[in-house]
């Protein structure tokens, strides 16, 4: 299979398009056949070896796709499902190993790059406004930047609770 790697921390000419062995699931893990993966600020930060990781590795955090086998006692799903996750490195190839329990099902409205760009990003817009701070009708919030995909998220969700 293909993926996106790096060998040492750097600038973009760091990355490295390689073929590598297709990986194998263990127990409490699934392959995911990866259909669209999420691309985000902290990508930036792995590559630039902002946070730890051990080299080589495979960049991205977020992917969605469709799970091809799964390891021994995975119960969250089954060969076939239509998933998307987040926080699990190596989401830049074609197919990526994953914990069981960081999978989502996708709804078969959702298409896979709505799946892929929604799970990070909608995480952390989701604790900013339930966690962070939990918004409820009559407050006001002011969101700094809605430029990127947190900020709009923030905004849907805001007006969600603040209007209901």
């Amino acid at each position: 299979m293909k993926a996106i790697r790096i060998h040492k921390f750097g600038n973009p000419e760091v990355l490295s398009y390689e073929d590598v062995p297709i990986p194998k699931p263990s127990a409490g893990e699934a392959l995911v056949k990866i259909k669209a993966v999420g691309v985000n600020f902290i990508d930036i930060y792995h590559r630039k070896g902002s946070y730890s990781n051990n080299l080589p590795f495979t960049l991205g955090m977020e992917a969605s796709g469709i799970v091809e086998e799964i390891g021994k006692d995975v119960v969250e799903v089954t060969k076939g499902d239509r998933i998307a996750y987040a926080m699990q490195q190596g989401s830049y190839a074609e197919y990526a190993v994953v914990s069981s329990w960081k999978l989502a099902q996708l709804h078969d409205n959702t298409d896979f790059n709505s799946g892929a760009a929604m799970m990070l990003q909608g995480m952390t817009a989701h604790y900013l406004t339930h966690s962070t701070y939990t918004l409820k009708e009559g407050d006001t919030a002011l969101v700094h930047a809605v430029a990127g995909g947190v900020g709009r998220l923030v905004v849907q969700i805001a007006k969600l609770l603040v209007l209901q």
